[in-house]
């Protein structure tokens, strides 16, 4: 091996961990898209548990993870704009709360983008996914499907003989 070959190898390992540290991502960047307000109210207990949820796997924000928060404060208008936003802040997956309407912005505005929804509606019926199996593209969530589930409810009596109440109280509009 040449003296130069040698040198030029020692000085490249010199320099490797900050190039390295240089590649290396910040913190993870979670962006929280609502249709609700930022101010204390009804959605304090979810945030206070979103955020009890990461802790207990390990992400603390401001330590290993950082949120953005994007609230509508009631005007679902705003939404396509809010979530454009945390897609030019490239955060790395985007939670929505607050119906089907901040998830479809935030599906209108990325392809690439993880998003997670948790919405009290059928999100194949909203045009979130494709199937409950394969929901496919870049959304996933929950659905509470609470329509759904209270037509079998009421549904159950029948089953036991009692008149089928399912279809008359679950699917009346809210």
């Amino acid at each position: 091996m040449k003296r130069r070959d040698l040198l030029t190898g020692l000085a490249g390992t010199a320099f490797l961990p900050g190039m390295l540290h240089a590649q290396q991502k910040a913190m993870p960047v979670v962006g929280y898209l609502s249709t609700g307000s930022a101010t204390p109210g009804p959605n304090s207990p979810f945030i206070a548990a979103f955020r009890q949820g990461l802790n207990e796997t390990g992400y603390v924000v401001g330590q290993n993870l950082a949120i953005e928060y994007r609230w509508a404060e009631g005007r679902s208008d705003r939404l396509p704009t809010l979530a454009s936003e945390l897609v030019r802040r490239r955060v790395d997956v985007i939670v929505t709360s607050g119906g089907p309407a901040p998830a479809r912005a935030a599906k209108n505005a990325t392809s690439t983008i993880p998003i997670i929804f948790n919405v009290g509606s059928d999100p194949v019926l909203d045009g979130l996914v494709a199937s409950f199996a394969r929901p496919g593209g870049n959304v996933t969530g929950i659905s509470m499907l609470a329509g759904e589930l209270n037509a079998k409810r009421f549904g159950a009596p029948s089953r036991a003989g009692a008149p089928d109440l399912g279809n008359r109280f679950a699917r009346q509009p809210e």
